[in-house]
């Protein structure tokens, strides 16, 4: 198997595939979540990214001391797996520039990414990268720091294709509570809850958007959050429709006990992977040629088309297998993925 053609290789051009990013982006700004955060995905593995909030985690006055903090956690050893972020404060605030050199230049070289929130539009997120890639510059990384941004004023929703197409985003987040205030009381509170942002018309046209915009140019769409922490099975309802209904790979987590509800969510079923695998090998095994495949006892015939989607399922089987849950097959994960 693993002397034939990779299926990277055989199925994608260059650029085709998104970034393979956690489905999970847990956020935290308090200390104690903070550490609590650290310490589970040592526990469960890379199978989710943590984004340390210099934005509304951080103390009216004190941005710098909690951006130092912040810089020290992502240093520290407790960063096991390289896949915590931060959250810059909005480029118009008093204090981007400042946290933005400040974590760029203490920690910028195991930074997985830095969200931009609330850009108005293209050229506002575009005076937010200039100065992250001068201030790169200016602390000598050998590396670009990767980019997400957050779409949730009117003006970045408008331009969300420009958005999406811009090279140095991976990814954009639906700000939710931001988009709902932005309306001025004329969509109602309800629009903000489990139930309400998948039901009122402007908030489903704008995760439709933002969704359809990032899978047009290759990034990764992140669904925005669920505020009801405890209510585990409104939370899974909404992971599940966010990735199956409305086109979402990633998704926010504001709380640790939302991390392993949404990474469960967003996992194929164990009958998704078997049929993948399946279909996978036997299209190796043909040099990716046309293969006759029998499911639900009728014989279907599948080509490169289909082939691309099963193998978007085994690459989401991959990132969502966590110490302890559900894995691919060894000889799959070895042949296809690597080690872990």
């Amino acid at each position: 198997m693993t002397e034939r053609i990779h299926p990277r290789q055989a199925l994608f051009e260059e650029g085709e595939l998104p970034p393979s990013l956690p489905v999970c982006d847990h956020y935290a700004g308090v200390e104690p979540r903070m550490a609590k955060s650290l310490q589970l995905q040592a526990e469960m593995g890379p199978v989710f990214d943590i984004t340390l909030d210099c934005e509304d985690g951080a103390p009216v006055g004190g941005e710098i001391e909690h951006a130092l903090h912040i810089a020290e956690l992502v240093n520290s050893a407790e960063n096991r797996f390289g896949r915590v972020g931060a959250r810059v404060p909005e480029v118009g605030h008093g204090k981007f520039e400042a946290v933005a050199e400040l974590l760029v230049s203490k920690c910028g070289a195991r930074l997985a990414y830095l969200m931009i929130p609330k850009p108005r539009g293209l050229a506002e997120l575009q005076r937010a990268i200039d100065f992250i890639d001068a201030a790169s510059a200016r602390a000598g990384l050998a590396r670009q720091i990767p980019l997400h941004a957050l779409v949730e004023t009117h003006g970045a929703l408008h331009e969300v294709f420009a958005l999406a197409a811009h090279p140095r985003i991976e990814s954009l987040s639906f700000g939710l509570m931001d988009f709902v205030s932005a309306h001025r009381g004329a969509v109602p509170a309800s629009a903000m809850g489990v139930q309400g942002q998948f039901e009122h018309p402007l908030v489903v046209r704008a995760k439709l958007e933002i969704a359809a915009a990032c899978h047009a140019h290759a990034k990764v769409p992140s669904h925005c959050v669920v505020t009801e922490f405890k209510h585990t099975r409104a939370l899974e309802e909404a992971a599940t429709r966010a990735g199956r209904e409305f086109g979402y790979t990633r998704m926010w987590s504001i709380h640790p006990a939302q991390i392993r509800p949404i990474v469960d969510a967003f996992s194929p079923t164990a009958a998704e992977v078997d049929r993948a695998v399946e279909i996978i090998s036997a299209a190796q095994a043909a040099n990716w040629a046309p293969i006759r495949h029998q499911h639900g006892g009728h014989d279907q015939l599948h080509d490169r088309a289909s082939y691309r989607y099963f193998w978007h399922v085994l690459e989401r089987a991959h990132r969502t297998s966590w110490s302890g849950g559900a894995q691919l097959p060894a000889e799959v994960q070895q042949a296809w993925f690597g080690e872990r």
